[in-house]
C-alpha cells in the first residue's frame, strides 16, 4: 500500500514539474503585469505571487483531473492578487504602472489572457458592464501615455 502511494506521489510530481515548465513562463509575465515590475529585471512581488498560485494550484492537483490545470493557476493568481492589491498600489515602473490595481487585473485577464467579459466578471465576482467600463477606461489610460 506505501509503495503504491509513494509512484502515485511521484506521478503526481512529475506531471506537476512538466506543467511548471511549460506555463510558469506566461503565469510569470502577468504576475508581472499585475504587479507593474518592469519586465527584464528581478521581480519579486510577481514571483512571490506566482509561488501561492502555483503552490495553491499543487494542493488542489488531484482534484484537477480533466480540467485544465492553467486555468487554476491563472484563477488563483488573480484571486491572490486580487486580495492583496493594497500591496501593489505603488508603482514600479511597467507598462501598466498608471492604472490602479483592479484595472491592471481587468485588463491583463481581458487582453494579455484573452478571457471573455463574462468569465473575468465572474472570477473576479463584478457584473459584465463593471468589468467593460474598467477595460475600456485602462486601454484609454495606456493609449494616452
Amino acid at each position: 500500500m506505501g509503495a503504491r502511494r509513494d509512484a502515485q506521489d511521484c506521478r503526481r510530481a512529475r506531471e506537476f514539474e512538466t506543467f511548471v515548465a511549460g506555463a510558469a513562463g506566461r503565469l510569470l509575465h502577468a504576475a508581472a503585469l499585475l504587479t507593474t515590475e518592469p519586465p527584464g529585471r528581478a521581480c519579486p512581488a510577481a514571483e512571490r505571487l506566482l509561488t501561492v498560485a502555483l503552490s495553491r494550484t499543487y494542493a488542489a492537483w488531484d482534484g484537477l483531473r480533466g480540467a485544465d490545470p492553467y486555468d487554476h493557476a491563472r484563477q488563483e493568481l488573480a484571486t491572490h492578487f486580487a486580495r492583496t492589491a493594497w500591496r501593489h498600489r505603488r508603482p514600479r515602473g511597467g507598462p501598466l504602472s498608471r492604472l490602479t490595481p483592479r484595472e491592471r487585473l481587468v485588463l491583463v485577464l481581458r487582453l494579455y489572457e484573452g478571457i471573455a467579459e463574462e468569465q473575468t466578471a465572474a472570477g473576479l465576482g463584478l457584473p459584465v458592464e463593471r468589468v467593460r467600463t474598467l477595460c475600456t477606461r485602462a486601454v484609454s489610460t495606456v493609449r494616452s501615455r
